[in-house]
C-alpha cells in the first residue's frame, strides 16, 4: 500500500542505493506527521530539509525545533506574493519578516516557495525584482538547482507523475524530456524498482526529491480521508492547469 511509513521506509532504503539524492519535505499541512517522518529518517540515517509555512511558525515551533535536533535541516516555505495579492513590494518585506521570526527559532539558510495552485501569483517571481541570497538565503531548490542534471521528483497530489495536473509543483521545461527517457513514475513501488536497475536511466540523473510528510501515514481513517482529498483537488488542479 503507498503513502504509508512503511512504504516510505522502503523508499529511503532504496534512495539509499542512489549515488546522488537530495531529500525535501514542503510542510503544507500537518507538522505533526512531519515529526514522524523526520524520526523515521534519523532511525535510518537520512537528514532532510524541511519547509515551513508561517502560519506553523508560532503554534509548532517544538517541531520545527524537534526536526532540527534530530539533525535535519529547516527551511521557510513562503507564499508570500499570494499573502500579499501580488504586492511586490509588500510581498518582499513579508517573506523578511517572516523569515526572520523563523531564524529566532532555528538557523535558516533555505527557503523555497509554496505552489499555491489557486492563486494567479508565483511567489517565485518576487526574486525578478530582488535577490534572495543577499538575505542569507543560500539555496532555493527551484532556483539554484541544475535541473539539466537533476530529476525532480515530487509526491504532489499524491502520485508521483502529478506533474500533468499541478500547476507550479513541477519543471516544465524538462518534464517532457525525462517523459521521453523514461523518467517518469506514478507510485513509489515504480521508483524502487528503477532504482533496484542498475542500468535504468535514473541513475544518471541527480535527484531532488520533494515529498509532503501530510500524505504519509499509517493506514487508517487519515490516510483515507487525505486519498479523497488529494483526489479531488486533483480535479480542481487540472481544471486549472487546463485553463492556462
Amino acid at each position: 500500500m503507498d503513502f504509508t511509513l512503511q512504504k516510505y521506509q522502503e523508499f529511503l532504503k532504496a534512495i539509499s542505493c542512489h549515488k546522488a539524492h537530495r531529500i525535501r519535505h514542503d510542510i503544507d499541512q500537518r507538522p505533526m506527521n512531519a515529526l514522524r517522518v523526520a524520526e523515521l529518517e534519523a532511525e535510518m540515517g537520512v537528514s532532510a530539509t524541511y519547509y515551513f509555512r508561517s502560519m506553523h511558525f508560532n503554534t509548532y515551533a517544538h517541531v520545527i525545533k524537534a526536526i532540527v535536533s534530530l539533525g535535519h535541516t529547516a527551511g521557510y516555505h513562503y507564499e508570500s506574493l499570494t499573502t500579499c495579492k501580488g504586492d511586490m513590494e509588500a510581498a518582499y518585506k513579508d517573506f523578511c519578516n517572516n523569515l526572520e521570526k523563523l531564524r529566532t527559532i532555528v538557523p535558516i539558510k533555505t527557503a523555497c516557495a509554496h505552489g499555491s495552485p489557486r492563486s494567479p501569483w508565483d511567489s517565485l517571481d518576487i526574486w525578478k525584482a530582488y535577490d534572495i541570497h543577499v538575505l542569507g538565503i543560500d539555496y532555493e531548490p527551484m532556483m539554484d538547482t541544475d535541473f539539466a542534471n537533476t530529476l525532480y521528483l515530487t509526491d504532489t497530489g499524491r502520485r508521483w507523475d502529478g506533474y500533468r495536473m499541478s500547476v507550479r509543483d513541477k519543471v516544465p521545461q524538462y518534464q517532457e524530456q525525462w517523459v521521453k527517457e523514461g523518467l517518469s513514475f506514478r507510485t513509489t513501488d515504480d521508483i524502487i524498482h528503477a532504482i533496484s536497475n542498475i542500468s535504468h536511466p535514473i541513475h544518471k540523473k541527480r535527484l531532488l526529491i520533494n515529498t509532503h510528510p501530510q500524505r504519509w501515514m499509517p493506514f487508517g481513517l487519515p490516510w483515507m480521508e487525505e486519498a479523497i482529498l488529494q483526489n479531488t483537488k486533483n480535479i480542481v488542479k487540472k481544471i486549472i492547469v487546463s485553463n492556462q
